[in-house]
């Protein structure tokens, strides 16, 4: 863990980014290097200077950004090899916290503090308790790639989104098991993996309300069958309406089983997918 890895790690993220582009279908925008306009705006704004378009952007404003949006928010210095690089990365993808969320997470039993995504304390004693750097990699990349699935942008981004968290666990699992050949350590561009992939375009939840609806509404209709069930028992004896509100009976009741059975599995299935994109957005507790 040093600071010198800084210049390499920030080397192999360029090359999962690439130089300029603007695809509508970006949530990121106009987008440089990895830099929005959004983040270059604020930077600019920092140092006092007027707002000019990303397209413009210097080397040293880049660098200075990475180290100061990303480098330093996951606290890059300070971490293990190959694991700097995994978090460097993520950081500029999907943003320093959820980066960090997704460390915490893979950190499992050992971290007793909160999936916050900040490194702190907690973070750091979980870390010196892990002797298996290349399975925690393995498991940070994992969360980032049930991360990414429940975004709106993974059917058109997904192939190279989950290209460039391959290369990523490669690369990374390379520095820590010191290997040195080329052909495995060298990161590599991909088309499409530089589009950001941020929270705030995860898919909505399946809702619960359908469910409901139909579980209420068959449950109505068992109500309504017995309530002409007792009506066709005391007309049957007067008149021949009973026939007719017998069929109608075994109608009314079928239907509503059926309406509450599809009911109650429409909400098993929407409660299923609720807990499984929470659990992939890491809004749930490990």
């Amino acid at each position: 863990m040093a600071a010198k890895n800084f210049e390499e790690a920030l080397a192999r993220v360029l090359v999962h980014e690439g130089g300029y582009v603007d695809d509508p279908r970006d949530p990121g925008g106009a987008t440089n290097q990895g830099v929005t306009q959004r983040t270059y705006d604020a930077y600019r704004r920092s140092k006092k200077l007027s707002t000019r378009p990303v397209k413009l952007m210097t080397g040293p404003e880049r660098n200075e950004i990475y180290r100061r949006q990303y480098w330093d928010a996951v606290q890059g210095d300070t971490l293990p090899d190959g694991l700097d690089y995994v978090l460097l990365d993520g950081a500029v993808h999907s943003g320093p916290k959820q980066s960090i969320k997704w460390l915490q997470r893979a950190l499992g039993a050992s971290y007793h503090g909160t999936v916050d995504g900040v490194i702190g304390l907690a973070t750091f004693a979980a870390l010196g308790d892990t002797t298996n750097y290349s399975a925690l990699i393995d498991r940070i990349c994992d969360r980032r790639l049930a991360f990414l699935k429940t975004l709106d942008g993974w059917p058109h981004f997904g192939n190279g989104w989950k290209r460039r968290v391959a290369n990523v666990r490669a690369v990374a699992k390379a520095d820590v098991l010191d290997i040195k050949n080329p052909s495995t350590v060298l990161a590599v561009p991909l088309a499409g993996g530089e589009a950001k992939a941020r929270i705030e375009d995860a898919r909505r939840a399946p809702s619960k309300t359908p469910g409901d609806a139909a579980t209420g509404g068959g449950l109505g209709g068992l109500t309504m069958a017995g309530i002409l069930q007792t009506l066709q028992e005391q007309l049957t004896p007067y008149s021949a309406a009973g026939g007719w509100i017998g069929k109608f009976v075994i109608i009314l009741a079928v239907s509503g089983a059926l309406l509450a059975i599809g009911g109650i599995a429409y909400r098993w299935y929407a409660n299923r997918q609720r807990a499984k994109i929470a659990d992939a957005l890491d809004a749930v507790p490990a």
